[in-house]
């Protein structure tokens, strides 16, 4: 093999187990939301959510595709604000002392 191609091998596998990990997050964020719903708890914003979703699949992104990791900061800031609004109902619920 010459330079070349091992340099394209090396792209191809770093985007791959790129798009992998974004792949994965992205279900976690689904099945976050999904198990919040399911206890009746706040999710967040719906545009959060859903925004993040469509960055994730529209191919119009601020790196192009093969670099996933905007991606990525893109559907983990959209699971931390979930989780986030999960804590701030916590800190509101009566009945526990301060």
């Amino acid at each position: 093999m010459d330079s070349t191609t091992t340099v394209i091998v090396i792209v191809a596998v770093l985007a791959v187990m790129l798009l992998a990990v974004a792949v994965g997050v992205f279900v976690r964020l689904v099945r976050t939301r999904r198990s919040m719903k399911r206890a009746g708890l706040p999710t967040g914003p719906k545009w959060v959510f859903w925004g993040a979703v469509l960055y994730f699949v529209l191919p119009t992104d601020l790196m192009p595709d093969p670099v996933y990791l905007d991606d990525i900061a893109v559907l983990l800031l959209a699971l931390r604000t979930m989780r986030n609004s999960l804590g701030e109902q916590e800190k509101g619920l009566p009945g526990e002392l301060d």
